[in-house]
């Protein structure tokens, strides 16, 4: 099934950013609106400059007692991982799996070293083997 697919080829594209200046507020507002767990930080360059997930808004700000309105999201970011649009579905899995990560920003090297998708677990659903499927859920949500 996987063959010899790329990310570009495994990822969803039009991906949406939070800029670094906005607030935790407005990313919060952002992935309601697209209903998804987590954003790709661009910064002033509209490169990506991170990621911030819904769980890191509630775990770091509001549990906190920090108001997510006063809070810039660059300031909340998780450690990033990316992927090359190039490279092939087995480097994704790689990736995603020692990192132990559930959503993957494919960026275009070649590009401009933009942010053009991001690969979650549906799209890895979608485009690979049970087999493979399987062993990513294994790896990344085994706990140790």
């Amino acid at each position: 099934m996987a063959g010899n697919l790329r990310a570009r080829d495994i990822m969803t594209g039009g991906v949406q950013c939070v800029g670094a200046h906005q607030s935790l507020q407005d990313a919060a507002r952002m992935m309601r609106d697209l209903k998804v767990g987590a954003l790709p930080i661009c910064g002033d360059n509209n490169k990506l400059a991170g990621m911030v997930t819904d769980r890191d808004i509630v775990i770091q700000c509001c549990a906190e007692g920090i108001d997510p309105s006063t809070v810039q999201a660059g300031t909340l970011r998780s450690e990033i991982h990316w992927i090359d649009a190039d490279a092939d579905s087995s480097e994704v899995l790689r990736t995603m799996e020692q990192h132990q990560i559930k959503r993957l920003p494919v960026i275009d090297v070649q590009g401009g070293h933009q942010l053009i998708g991001m690969i979650t677990e549906a799209n890895l659903a979608q485009h690979l083997s049970d087999k493979q499927v399987a062993e990513f859920a294994t790896k990344v949500y085994a706990t140790a």
